[in-house]
């Protein structure tokens, strides 16, 4: 009977970091490059499913679910643009930092720190956003299930990671950790990683049907990321519950 998707080692190694969730220059400098991205993604594909018309606040009465929430990097700007956002994650240090800049900007957000398999509660959600944190679970397949046991029928759930690739273990960790120093040595490891077609499978058999699948690369030159169509090395995909 499995319990639990929690991988102690991983929320160790993100507890003792947390503090830098919202240093822009800090150790996340990464996802604060690659949110405005993300964001667009996100509420681009939200409001041609859902076919939302509110122009000041397009997500107003939404249900998010933002797994892996950390310091609240995604689940703010889905907050001001109208939705009722939920963060959960398995390290109480992120949770508190993530609550606590909540609060300093008057942002009324709903923050756990628990996982998706002991996330109690009485609603489905319409979104549940699962960026770069499934290369950090214990279980892929266990962790999708109890993601699916969240969402409601034709909800989204948008999944971002890194494939499985030889250019994905010279580009994601020898190059940003090693060469590049864009994140601490040890935050990915290659043996975690998953490449679509595993993620597609495992989705399928908690009615997660693949909508979209977009790669994404980082221009040094431009210093920003972009939508590419090589998923070799980072990938985003939206699936819709059946």
């Amino acid at each position: 009977m499995k319990t639990n998707t929690i991988n102690k080692k991983e929320i160790e190694k993100f507890s003792r970091i947390a503090e830098e969730w919202w240093n822009p220059m800090g150790k996340f400098k990464p996802l604060h490059k690659f949110n405005p991205m993300r964001i667009s993604y996100i509420k681009e594909n939200i409001i041609n499913t859902f076919k939302l018309k509110n122009q000041d606040k397009p997500l107003k009465n939404l249900k998010i679910l933002d797994i892996g929430c950390g310091g609240g990097l995604l689940s703010e700007p889905m907050c001001r643009l109208g939705a009722d956002v939920t963060g959960i994650d398995a390290s109480e240090k992120n949770i508190q930092v993530a609550k606590l800049h909540a609060k300093k900007n008057n942002l009324d957000i709903k923050y756990l720190s628990t996982s998706p398999e002991n996330f109690e509660t009485n609603s489905k959600f319409d979104v549940i956003l699962n960026m770069e944190i499934i290369e950090h679970v214990e279980d892929v397949d266990f962790f999708l299930e109890s993601c699916s046991s969240l969402l409601r029928k034709k909800g989204i759930m948008f999944v971002a990671t890194i494939n499985k690739t030889l250019k994905s273990y010279l580009f994601a960790i020898i190059g940003a950790e090693y060469i590049l120093q864009w994140l601490p040595i040890g935050t990915h490891e290659w043996d975690k990683f998953v490449n679509p077609d595993d993620l597609i499978n495992i989705s399928k058999k908690y009615n997660l049907y693949l909508e979209n699948l977009d790669g994404m690369k980082f221009n040094l030159f431009k210093d920003e990321w972009s939508l590419s169509s090589d998923k070799s090395i980072n990938y985003i995909g939206k699936f819709i519950k059946d």
